[in-house]
C-alpha cells in the first residue's frame, strides 16, 4: 500500500470535485493512523477573490474542511475497498479549533493528521496546519462512514 496518493489518487477516494476538493496530496501516510497533507493555496483559488479583496486569506473554515477531508482520505485509503465502497465519510463534530495565523495565498500548507480512535462508523482525528514550519491552526473532529444514498 502507497505511503503517498497524487491528487487524482485521492479523487478516487473522496466524492470532493474542484474547486471544493482541497488536498492535492497525501504523503507520510501509516495506514489507519497518521498522514500529511498537503494543500497548495493559490492566488487563483475559488475563495480568493473575496475573502478579502486585497487582503487575501484562506477562511478557516476551508482550512478544518482540509482537516476533514484529509482525514477521510486516509481513512477510506486505509479500510478495506469492499467495505468502503457506496460510503461517504460525513463531517460530525468539530472541536478545539483555533486559528493561530493567517494563511495567505501562494503558500503549502501542510497538514498533519491523526486518528485518535474509532468505535465503530466513528472516528475522531487531531490535526495541526503549518507553512513552512509556523504553525497556521490546529483542531480536533470527528466524522462518521455511511452508506451513499
Amino acid at each position: 500500500m502507497s505511503d503517498t496518493l497524487n491528487k487524482e489518487e485521492i479523487k478516487n477516494l473522496l466524492p470532493h470535485r474542484e474547486p471544493m476538493l482541497l488536498v492535492d496530496e497525501l504523503i507520510n501516510i501509516k495506514k489507519l493512523t497518521s498522514a500529511t497533507a498537503i494543500v497548495n493555496v493559490k492566488k487563483d483559488s475559488f475563495y480568493v477573490q473575496g475573502h478579502f479583496p486585497g487582503e487575501p486569506v484562506m477562511p478557516g473554515v476551508l482550512i478544518v474542511e482540509a482537516f476533514g477531508q484529509s482525514a477521510a482520505a486516509l481513512t477510506a485509503h486505509g479500510i478495506d475497498k469492499s467495505t468502503y465502497e457506496n460510503k461517504l465519510v460525513f463531517l460530525m463534530s468539530v472541536e478545539k479549533a483555533r486559528f493561530r495565523n493567517p494563511v495567505i495565498p501562494d503558500c503549502r500548507l501542510e497538514l498533519n493528521i491523526e486518528a485518535i480512535r474509532s468505535h465503530g462508523k466513528v472516528w475522531k482525528y487531531k490535526g495541526e496546519a503549518f507553512v513552512e514550519g509556523k504553525k497556521m491552526a490546529d483542531a480536533q473532529w470527528s466524522a462518521t462512514i455511511v452508506d451513499r444514498k
